[in-house]
């Protein structure tokens, strides 16, 4: 196995992988809660976590990544107050609960893949561990750790030894307590309890119950993740993953009821992914920075270059959005594949002993704390390098393993267009004058009518700075 260093927000310093069984990793990502789509703040986490996973494979490890559902119980507040987000979902859109699950399940899954995220081991929702959750709270109800009051189950922090552990977050990432404006829950012991277990003398509207030894209600947002982690991965998990916002009170919840009910150290590397920001500061669905990966899509821009855009940072630094950066991203990466599709891949044979060297340089570089920027910077020195065609297209595909951003397979395209006649050309080039004539009358029906028309015939079209592009399909 390759050595592999992580920064474990736990412990708040890089350390040497060491996983609990040798050779295996077991590794639990946040899934999303599926009341709305996804928008692409929330989708830079799973580009890293899934860069994490890529790499731990490349680099000989056997993974296994399960990733939760949230469809029940992750409620409007951090303080376990206000609507459950599905419900709200709901009302919304005038459905049922399961039916906005399923359909925001799917549309997540499908954004997934248009970034190459690869679809997790193990996927679980909520609604599906009802009987796990009681068999957890009762026994830490049993063990002194939780109490029941006014209606709901509640887990007592001051049973603790040590209740915060990521306690060297920025105070915008780590509200610590009840919030400002925030109705506190007169039936806690102690401002930072929890609820396990909701039952139906609080929010009688809830759309989802289930019968419990409390009586009729459903699971707190925070037990589901604890539960779905160990019926899957075991008492010992190896990498817990999330965004940074989740690391209090979602994660610092998690280690609390899961510590309490298995006696043991639970999880042993934390990873969270920062902020994606805007120029008003995060983007979140609360504040109407909203982009989605199909907006980036109905304005021509190919879902990778957003990946590209990712990788180029830290996962562990804010990572600042705007169309100019990402319009910089997109020149680079079409750069980046027309250089790949100028390699001739029968230019000499592959060296198998020089590019086993390259991707031992590679996992150094990247495995120093997932530095998926110098895993880029590698594609360009491989380029640079006096290496034949087919030498650098096998270490790139090898890179590619990781970084996902289908070097190969794009250049194979550019190359096939290249080599097409250029039949209907003139067609294609006159609509697209057309269509710059409507935006610049800002007639925007008419020029998305003719995007609509282009991609009928087979056309992706691509605003750039220098003018419009166009490729066949």
């Amino acid at each position: 196995m390759k050595t592999i260093y992580l920064y474990n927000s736990a412990s708040h310093k890089k350390e040497e992988f060491i996983p609990n069984e040798p050779g295996r990793v077991s590794m639990y990502t946040c899934g999303p809660t599926v009341y709305h789509f996804a928008h692409i703040g929330n989708l830079r986490s799973y580009i890293m976590e899934d860069a994490l996973e890529k790499l731990l494979r490349y680099a000989g490890y056997d993974v296994k990544r399960v990733m939760n559902i949230t469809d029940v119980g992750h409620l409007a507040s951090d303080a376990d107050t206000g609507e459950d987000k599905m419900v709200k979902g709901a009302q919304r859109e005038h459905k049922t609960v399961m039916e906005i699950a399923k359909f925001y399940t799917d549309a997540f899954f499908d954004d997934c893949r248009k970034l190459n995220i690869k679809y997790p081991d193990v996927v679980q929702p909520a609604t599906g561990m009802i009987g796990e959750y009681i068999k957890v709270i009762s026994s830490l109800m049993d063990k002194g750790y939780a109490y029941f009051a006014g209606g709901n189950v509640y887990f007592d922090t001051s049973k603790l030894a040590k209740y915060y552990v990521f306690n060297d977050h920025d105070e915008e990432d780590l509200a610590v307590g009840v919030r400002e404006g925030v109705e506190e829950d007169a039936n806690k012991r102690n401002k930072n309890d929890f609820v396990l277990w909701f039952t139906k003398s609080k929010f009688e509207d809830q759309a989802l119950k289930w019968d419990s030894p409390w009586g009729v209600g459903y699971p707190g947002w925070h037990i589901e993740c604890s539960c779905i982690s160990m019926k899957y991965l075991g008492e010992h998990l190896d990498i817990h993953c999330g965004g940074i916002d989740n690391a209090f009170p979602h994660h610092t919840n998690e280690i609390a009821q899961s510590e309490a009910y298995l006696g043991h150290p639970w999880c042993k590397y934390w990873m969270h992914v920062h902020h994606l920001n805007t120029s008003h500061g995060k983007m979140s669905k609360s504040s109407g920075e909203f982009l989605t990966v199909s907006l980036l899509e109905e304005k021509g821009y190919d879902p990778l270059v957003y990946r590209f855009f990712c990788l180029q940072s830290h996962y562990r630094k804010g990572l600042v959005f705007s169309w100019e950066n990402l319009d910089n991203a997109r020149a680079a990466y079409d750069k980046l594949i027309a250089r790949v599709a100028a390699l001739d891949p029968a230019d000499g044979a592959v060296d198998s002993e020089t590019a086993a060297a390259w991707k031992d340089k590679f996992v150094e570089a990247v495995g120093n704390d997932l530095n998926t920027s110098l895993g880029v910077t590698a594609l360009y020195d491989v380029l640079k390098a006096d290496l034949n065609g087919a030498t650098k297209l096998a270490v790139l595909d090898s890179f590619d393993q990781v970084l996902g951003l289908d070097l190969l397979k794009k250049a194979a395209a550019l190359r096939e267009q290249q080599a097409a006649p250029a039949e209907g050309a003139e067609e294609i080039e006159a609509l697209i004058a057309k269509r710059l004539e409507a935006k610049r009358a800002k007639d925007w029906a008419a020029a998305d009518a003719i995007r609509d028309q282009l991609k009928a015939m087979g056309v992706e079209i691509k605003d750039t700075k220098e003018g419009t592009t166009w490729t066949r399909a």
